[in-house]
């Protein structure tokens, strides 16, 4: 389990965009705090609240030179679909081979909902050399972070 401290692990993967583009954390590193958003799925009540909180504070994080992304096993065609139908401004990261969410820790299985492999509710901030500076990982997939002490750490990066 990833703690502060800790080499945040780099991953590739396929942006939710009308192109789908490809995708490697890597790349996102070193201009700025990066805020990793997983979540367990598009299009639920849980996950459509935190998207629009991050989505809502985004100017906040932009100030603070962060870059937001949020990431779920969902298809890049549903992350699509569901970034456009929030008006979500930033980055949404399909992880379906579960390649992220795996090495984060972060799988999980709904069994009521017939869901498997997917990511719980989790936040990690890494530095520019990828370092976590940041951890909060939910106890229940539909708790939602503090926003406000996650604006407050991006801000003190």
């Amino acid at each position: 389990m990833l703690t502060e401290g800790d080499s945040a692990p780099t991953f590739s993967a396929t942006l939710g965009t009308s192109d789908h583009e490809s995708f490697d954390l890597a790349d996102r590193l070193g201009d700025g705090p990066v805020v990793l958003a997983f979540f367990p799925g598009a299009f639920t009540p849980p996950c459509t609240s935190e998207m629009v909180a991050l989505q809502d504070r985004l100017d906040e994080f932009e100030d603070a030179g962060a870059t937001v992304l949020g990431v779920s096993a969902d298809s890049p065609f549903s992350l699509g679909a569901f970034r456009e139908a929030q008006g979500l401004e930033f980055d949404l990261v399909s992880d379906t081979a579960g390649d992220a969410i795996g090495a984060y820790d972060l799988e999980i299985d709904i069994e009521e909902l017939g869901l498997h492999g997917i990511a719980n509710r989790a936040v990690f901030v890494l530095d520019d050399e990828g370092t976590v500076t940041y951890r909060w990982v939910a106890d229940d997939p539909t708790n939602e972070p503090d926003y406000d002490e996650l604006l407050a750490v991006v801000e003190s990066a």
